[in-house]
């Protein structure tokens, strides 16, 4: 049965972000945790954490940081949606988030999607608001495991602002 989720995370950024990463909809365990890639196997945090030379964050807090401290800007395009489980194949109703609150704070240059859902839903529902092109990016979801951590790390990379 599917019920109607909203989304429980607010966005990440301040006016110094410069890239704008969009996920779909949090996962169960992200939905649990309160916080974006909370699932302990999604390997978005080792990822980003190799592209900018960081170290692991244990905390929400120290993840927002890390976030923060190179210049991105982080959500999802889902506000709200119908979804079974974790699973973005099953998502339907969708009412998108509104990223203009992001594009009108912060100087964003370029914005990515984690994952072909992601790239599909806000061409869809979101770029005829803001008319930015999305740069789609393989999944970090444990889902995607066509792709090796030294895989994604290596197409990752241009995420980096030179």
């Amino acid at each position: 049965m599917n019920n109607r989720i909203s989304h429980p995370v607010p966005p990440v950024y301040n006016k110094e972000s410069q890239i704008l990463i969009l996920g779909t909809f949090p996962s169960v365990k992200s939905r649990e945790g309160e916080f974006f890639y909370h699932h302990p196997q999604n390997r978005f945090w080792p990822v980003i954490c190799e592209v900018f030379n960081e170290k692991l964050p244990e905390t929400i807090e120290e993840k927002r940081q890390l976030i923060l401290r190179n210049h991105i800007a982080l959500w999802d395009v889902v506000e709200s949606c119908e979804i079974t489980g974790s699973a973005d194949s099953s998502i339907k109703n969708v009412i998108p988030n509104n990223i203009g609150i992001i594009l009108r704070q912060a100087n964003i240059k370029k914005i990515f999607a984690n994952g072909g859902m992601a790239e599909r839903l806000y061409r869809k529902y979101i770029y005829n608001q803001v008319k930015m092109e999305i740069i789609r990016l393989p999944s970090t979801s444990p889902a995607n495991a066509s792709f090796s951590l030294d895989d994604l790390i290596r197409i990752w990379e241009c995420i980096r602002i030179s």
